[in-house]
């Protein structure tokens, strides 16, 4: 478990955004914490999903979540690293969490079994393997180059899912 630098005491600001930052204490996980946090991004989408929106409401009501979880995410993660002392933390998964959601771009009513295992296994290969520019993007500096990879890996699962539905709209 990752631990506060110089062992110093945490106040509340920093306690809220380790929480925050570690997607409500699941980057914790000992085993594979990024695929845990992008579970709890599963999780928020089926949440979403169930929500009586129609048409451009289900739009805007994503792109408002995606907003203010990255910019949420920004100063936790940001927080986190000052705190741990440690360039992107492995239990900072806010950023996974927020990728995730981004990789269902426009998908939000009722997600079908099939179409939240691929963009779950599509963002994760993004984000591990992370294609260019992705791998550039983790220079930015704070938790900016902490999220901003991460979206760009949730840009690339959704378009992936994008051109699968194009082409082979019955899978979903």
């Amino acid at each position: 478990m990752e631990t506060p630098r110089g062992n110093r005491t945490l106040g509340k600001k920093d306690r809220l955004a380790l929480f925050i930052a570690t997607g409500f204490g699941v980057g914790y996980s000992p085993v594979a914490p990024g695929t845990v946090g992008s579970f709890i991004g599963i999780l928020l989408i089926l949440f979403l999903s169930r929500w009586e929106l129609i048409g451009g409401q289900r739009v805007i009501v994503n792109w408002v979540v995606v907003v203010l979880i990255s910019t949420i995410g920004v100063w936790a993660a940001s927080r986190a690293e000052n705190i741990l002392g440690k360039r992107d933390p492995p239990v900072v998964v806010i950023d996974e969490i927020v990728g995730q959601l981004l990789t269902f771009g426009l998908i939000f009513r009722n997600p079908q079994f099939n179409l939240l295992f691929l963009g779950f296994i599509f963002f994760r290969l993004f984000d591990i393997y992370k294609p260019f520019p992705i791998k550039s993007l983790e220079r930015v500096p704070l938790g900016f180059g902490i999220v901003l990879d991460d979206l760009a890996a949730g840009f690339y699962a959704s378009l992936v899912l994008f051109l699968i539905n194009l082409f082979w709209s019955n899978f979903f």
